[in-house]
């Protein structure tokens, strides 16, 4: 079946870059850059610290990026790094507990938000909605 709408793609791009810039906007006064508390959040979500690596792949950045990230998460003494023991070159990332309060922050400000967006939107909607994306990203993921 040939779809000829060929804004969806730059819809659903300019969607989640309003969205998280909309989100930077709202989140500056904690002294986080974007990619600083996306970070944050992603380390927020693992049931157990992920190593360098692993944390670099789930943000989708490179490595070296990341190592910078963490310098400055180090430095706000919100993250540290730990060798890991099967591998000394391997490094886990680890909230620190005072990381906890600024997490709450975070996704307190980010439900608000997702709040708004979503207002009047209907739930059944909405589902459909996050079937097809799921659908679309399934479809690119097998590619």
């Amino acid at each position: 079946m040939a779809h000829t709408d060929h804004r969806l793609g730059a819809q659903v791009a300019q969607l989640a870059r309003t969205w998280r810039a909309e989100l930077d906007r709202r989140l500056n006064h904690l002294g986080l850059s974007q990619a600083r508390w996306l970070v944050l959040l992603h380390l927020a979500r693992q049931p157990d610290a992920p190593t360098q690596s692993e944390l670099a792949a789930m943000v989708g950045v490179e490595c070296p990026t990341l190592a910078r990230l963490l310098d400055g998460l180090e430095a706000q003494q919100l993250v540290r790094r730990v060798t890991v023991a099967e591998d000394r070159r391997a490094k886990r990332v680890e909230l620190l507990p005072q990381t906890g309060e600024i997490i709450t922050r975070i996704e307190a400000i980010a439900d608000q938000l997702r709040s708004e967006i979503l207002a009047n939107v209907d739930q059944q909607e909405l589902e459909v909605f996050q079937r097809v994306l799921g659908q679309m990203q399934a479809n690119l993921e097998r590619r």
